[in-house]
């Protein structure tokens, strides 16, 4: 592709042309130690490869066949055949750039804990993930099974989408990961929370919360029953494109703890609960006293968040159901909510995207 020294762009017929230098080969040759530690950095930037040894740029290549180029690939330490040797690596290093003219989401799925059908973290982010292959404005990737044990997971993140069980469990209160995220939130990235991430506990989270998305699930505030909600209308919003009017079955809690005078906060789910929802006794989740005072109005079960500095969330409390990624306006509302939390321009049809009951079945948790 390239020869110590060289800058080169390699043409759609996998053919390379040297179009200009980085550098003598001798001298780039000479900074080299024998028998000693040399510094190796090698950047991948799309299509765009450059290495240096010990500071010096040995290559420059652009790489324009599409046909042949990897974009993605392993990290392979080479040793070559010859004569007996040793060749010794240490302190290596990974860092995540940010990508050229795309936008990225990372999707977090949370551990298998229901039975097949609910709480399909998995399915469900792999089907987000599938739908969104064809949106050429973003990237997703998925984790599965909990939190990332890749620490660059979210390095060029603009927007990080969590999926998985919440409550005083969640992920996101463990350990120092609250920092982690607030840090990422400072520095613009999106959050997204879908069903039961939305809850956290109201000492150790849902501060944060509120900061990042808008509004949370609090125990004794709000509750989680299972409804038909009957969305009828919605507000002009980005995320509301192309989405027309849908009635589902789903586990939509409702009555969340939003920011004070919904400052910043657009509902863009909003239905009214039957009464038949406040019929359990009162408890953590089930019931209370300031749900029951405001039986018959509308509540709002996901909302759209722009923080004071440009930052977006976005809440969605439904989504218990696996199933119900099959509606096409449920499906399309979460979509161009993910496209939108990380920046990346909803088009005015919103994202469309067909899925098939073999799509539903692919991926679930075993039984």
């Amino acid at each position: 592709m390239a020869e110590r020294g060289q800058k080169t762009t390699i043409g759609e017929d996998g053919k390379p042309q040297v179009v200009g230098s980085v550098g003598n080969s001798d001298e780039i040759q000479a900074a080299i130690k024998n028998e000693d530690w040399n510094d190796y950095v090698i950047i991948a930037h799309g299509n765009h490869l450059v290495h240096k040894i010990n500071g010096h740029v040995t290559v420059d290549v652009t790489d324009n066949d599409t046909d042949r180029r990897s974009m993605q690939g392993i990290l392979a330490l080479q040793l070559h055949a010859g004569p007996s040797m040793t060749v010794q690596f240490k302190n290596i290093r990974l860092k995540r750039l940010k990508l050229a003219g795309r936008k990225k989401l990372v999707l977090v799925a949370g551990r298998p804990s229901h039975a097949s059908g609910a709480h399909e973290f998995n399915a469900g982010c792999l089907l987000l993930q599938k739908c969104l292959s064809k949106v050429p404005s973003v990237e997703v990737a998925v984790y599965h099974n909990g939190w990332p044990a890749d620490p660059t997971a979210y390095d060029n993140a603009d927007a990080i989408v969590l999926f998985m069980d919440g409550g005083a469990g969640h992920p996101v209160i463990r350990r120092n990961r609250l920092a982690e995220i607030d840090h990422l939130t400072k520095q613009g990235v999106g959050l997204a929370c879908l069903h039961y991430a939305v809850e956290v506990t109201k000492e150790k989270g849902g501060p944060e919360m509120l900061n990042w998305i808008g509004g949370y699930f609090e125990t004794n505030w709000s509750v989680n029953p299972h409804w038909v909600g009957k969305f009828t209308s919605f507000p002009k919003h980005p995320i509301t494109n192309g989405v027309k009017p849908f009635e589902i079955n789903d586990e939509w809690y409702y009555h969340m703890r939003f920011q004070k005078d919904m400052k910043g906060v657009t509902p863009v789910l909003t239905a009214i609960p039957p009464a038949s929802t406040l019929s359990r006794p009162d408890g953590p989740h089930s019931n209370n006293p300031y749900v029951r005072a405001e039986k018959g109005k509308p509540q709002h079960v996901a909302w759209a968040y722009e923080r004071p500095d440009g930052g977006r969330g976005f809440g969605f409390t439904g989504a218990h159901y696996h199933s119900n990624w099959g509606n096409d306006n449920f499906r399309k509302l979460v979509l161009n909510a993910l496209v939108w939390v990380a920046g990346a321009k909803v088009p005015p049809e919103g994202i469309s995207c067909t899925v098939g009951e073999e799509d539903l079945q692919a991926n679930l948790d075993p039984k």
